[in-house]
């Protein structure tokens, strides 16, 4: 046991339970590339909480550690799904800043001799709404970007295109135009609006099945020029249906954060958010499915999907919260703050469920058992002292309401003038209210 001390974890009735964490990641910190399986984790960023901004409006990264990041994930053998909706795209990663991902990220790449395992996002984020012909215009300005670079391109869900269609022949213009003039073949990414409400409707329709038909148009006129595709619906039975009508040579990159040990076992590849967070446990299981060993890799990946069923419940959109918090635990980053203002998008509860979870996943390695753990017992960090005192009151005001015996003011002596004058200068909470 690296903590002997239980962690004061909240809980939804307002109470703090005590948690004893268990033995620390058994999994290694580096590895080689999965060898059965193409895997990419598409990849956080670490906001620089010490500029001077406005955090809901602006952007400011903390460039060495979000490279440092990208080095960690490539230690363990992934390849990297650059400046996607996990990078916070479209919420709060502004196109500007998203240039500078990947200008950065690919030097990186390059440097490490890593550049065949990388691909970026481009999309049309900076165009807010346009016509067909503004929509495409948009595609090309960001893949250019991309191949200018150096890059491999995910063609991003468009969220202009969504409302902009007319019908699936607007798609099939769109896609057409902007795959025609790639270098190499690129990624698709079929985004659900479970994880963006804005695509409700993409490829031109709300009904799945006649949107899957459309899609497979779009892939099989342009086969040669793609890779594959990302199906992020959280459907497992309809990922596999896709899967087996792909063309030749296309491959299927799950993007479902509830059923990846199934669906990857059963043949597809991967572009997962959760690997940001699991990536040791996910090296070490896809290195067991490398030696066919089935069963390890079952019992690796099992107790993983309950903490990424956890972090991407619904509104799903919000999981980059639970997966920057990961991050922050196990020690990449020394603060829990996001682009956005985006760590307030989950609650205290949520989070402590978050280490439960991870710990029994195994995810949590002795940096964030002794680092990360303690921040959560002790509360250092601002947003946990806040909770903290917010539940203490909570549970005094009921005591106090109820004529509990037990009511915090009732069993305090007397406090002397000078020492509450001293708290209430420091900032402590106040006794005689």
């Amino acid at each position: 046991m690296i903590a002997t001390t239980p962690l004061q974890l909240p809980r939804g009735d307002g109470s703090l339970e005590p948690y004893t964490l268990g033995e620390p990641s058994p999994f290694p910190t580096s590895a080689d590339p999965p060898r059965t399986r193409v895997a990419y984790a598409a990849a956080h960023v670490v906001c620089d909480p010490l500029v001077d901004i406005d955090p809901w409006l602006d952007a400011a990264v903390d460039w060495e550690a979000t490279v440092a990041f990208r080095h960690h994930l490539w230690d363990l053998g992934f390849s990297i799904a650059e400046a996607m909706d996990t990078a916070q795209r479209g919420m709060g990663l502004d196109w500007p800043t998203t240039q500078e991902l990947i200008r950065r990220s690919l030097a990186a790449a390059r440097n490490a001799h890593a550049l065949d395992r990388i691909a970026c996002g481009a999309g049309t984020d900076h165009l807010a709404s346009g016509t067909l012909d503004e929509i495409i215009g948009a595609y090309e300005e960001q893949c250019a970007f991309v191949e200018q670079h150096g890059g491999r391109i995910i063609l991003m869900a468009s969220r202009a295109l969504a409302p902009a269609a007319r019908g699936p022949d607007d798609y099939l213009r769109v896609y057409d135009r902007v795959l025609s003039q790639v270098r190499q073949p690129v990624i698709l990414h079929w985004l659900g609006d479970m994880f963006d409400p804005s695509l409700t409707g993409y490829w031109g329709s709300r009904d799945l099945d006649a949107a899957t038909e459309t899609c497979l148009t779009v892939l099989r006129a342009n086969a040669s020029k793609i890779d594959g595709i990302k199906v992020s619906l959280l459907d497992d039975a309809r990922e596999i249906a896709l899967r087996d009508r792909l063309p030749s040579g296309v491959r299927m990159y799950t993007g479902d954060d509830f059923n990846y040990p199934s669906l990857i076992e059963s043949g597809s590849d991967a572009l997962l958010g959760i690997f940001d967070a699991i990536a040791p446990a996910a090296a070490a299981a896809l290195a067991a499915l490398d030696k066919d060993d089935r069963d390890r890799y079952r019992e690796i990946f099992a107790p993983t999907v309950a903490l990424s069923r956890h972090i991407f419940k619904a509104p799903t959109r919000f999981y980059k919260t639970g997966v920057v918090f990961l991050a922050y635990l196990n020690g990449h980053q020394s603060h829990f703050r996001m682009l956005g203002g985006q760590e307030s998008a989950r609650s205290a509860v949520h989070l402590a469920e978050l280490v439960r979870l991870a710990d029994r996943a195994g995810v949590l390695p002795a940096l964030g058992l002794a680092r990360g753990g303690r921040r959560v017992c002790a509360h250092r960090h601002p947003v946990d002292r806040a909770v903290a005192r917010q539940s203490d009151r909570r549970r005094r005001c009921r005591r106090q309401r109820k004529g509990d015996p037990r009511s915090w003011a009732a069993r305090l002596e007397p406090v002397p003038r000078r020492l509450l004058s001293r708290c209430h200068r420091s900032g402590a909470p106040r006794t005689d209210r």
